[in-house]
């Protein structure tokens, strides 16, 4: 590697011609879903009890409300990007945002990011702008897991809410800062700093709350999941989905922040279990935390099926459009006048 080349650069140049590879590219994909297995397999045992423990048709609840929270992520990733310029098709946004979710499942925390911008890349997405995006959703759903954990578990998880109270103090602060008066000032600094060009459109308020609007929804529903499977251990009482949200928002953001294994397996299951041990006894909320890890990589694996669908789609639809333009192309030249065409 050159030594005047920066490591995100290379990695970044790196990822740009393994895409341009489709055996290569799909070599990632497998790569990523082998190692999902693996992490998988390792708790086969676990799993195998916890089925046995817990109502099947609740789980199935709990897998939709899963697979619809992640699904409304991938919104609120679009809403960001329309608004600094590059709106794209649903589809489009499915495939770029789900493939690159399964990088997270690679050892390495920059495979997510990496992919995704040079997934937009392939859609038309300047990469700066695609990078851009990448962080500030990530800042945003950090942002509004804690005000949500917050808002929730002093009427549930009283406890966990002192422990982690530094967490959720932050949550306002961090609010304030996604100002886009804030916000585009800073972005600007680091663009400058890193030497790179400014955007070509600022932030505005309405792309902001709206990405922060999806990302709370998100956090709303995928909570469901929670309250669910608690439920289908034997919980109850009226805070038992306030305490379910706000125990997996918390146990999101702490896991991002403090991170000791690939898509933050380890410090997340330790914050539910502190979290939900006020509704459920520690060894059928170890079973639950089972689950649910099970459930969020199913979703990402279907999320992630819909992109390849969709990317094949969206290859077909392609040709159809380049074959459709070259057949006029064609229709214009054999009407053109012969003088006409002999200048070509």
């Amino acid at each position: 590697m050159p030594v005047h080349e920066s490591q995100p650069a290379y990695a970044g140049a790196v990822i740009a011609r393994l895409l341009e590879s489709r055996l290569l590219r799909w070599g990632f994909v497998l790569v990523a879903l082998v190692l999902c297995g693996v992490a998988l397999s390792r708790s086969w045992d676990d799993i195998r009890l916890a089925a046995t423990e817990i109502s099947w048709p609740l789980v199935a609840g709990a897998q939709v409300a899963v697979t619809v929270g992640i699904g409304l992520t991938v919104l609120g990733w679009r809403r960001l990007l329309a608004d600094l310029g590059s709106p794209l098709p649903v589809g489009a946004s499915v495939r770029i945002v789900s493939l690159s979710q399964l990088g997270k499942y690679v050892p390495g925390s920059i495979w997510p990011f990496v992919a995704q911008v040079e997934l937009g890349h392939r859609h038309g997405v300047p990469r700066r702008r695609s990078a851009t995006v990448s962080v500030l959703v990530v800042l945003i759903s950090l942002v509004t897991a804690l005000l949500m954990a917050a808002v929730t578990l002093p009427f549930g998880a009283s406890g966990t809410a002192r422990t982690y109270w530094w967490g959720l103090a932050a949550a306002p602060v961090l609010a304030a800062l996604l100002h886009p008066a804030i916000l585009n000032r800073v972005l600007d600094w680091l663009l400058r700093v890193t030497r790179r060009p400014p955007l070509e459109r600022r932030l505005s308020l309405v792309g902001v709350l709206g990405c922060a609007g999806w990302s709370a929804a998100s956090w709303l529903v995928i909570g469901a999941h929670v309250w669910l499977l608690a439920r289908g251990f034997g919980a109850s009482g009226s805070e038992l989905y306030l305490t379910a949200t706000g125990a997996f928002a918390l146990a999101w953001s702490i896991g991002f922040v403090i991170v000791v294994a690939p898509a933050g397996a380890g410090v997340r299951e330790v914050v539910l279990v502190a979290a939900l041990s006020s509704v459920l006894d520690p060894g059928k909320v170890l079973l639950l935390v089972i689950i649910s890890r099970v459930v969020m990589t199913i979703g990402d694996l279907f999320w992630a099926g819909a992109g390849l669908v969709l990317g094949r789609a969206h290859a077909s639809t392609q040709a159809d459009l380049n074959r459709e333009a070259e057949a006029a192309r064609e229709l214009a030249r054999q009407h053109r006048s012969p003088s006409d065409r002999a200048v070509d």
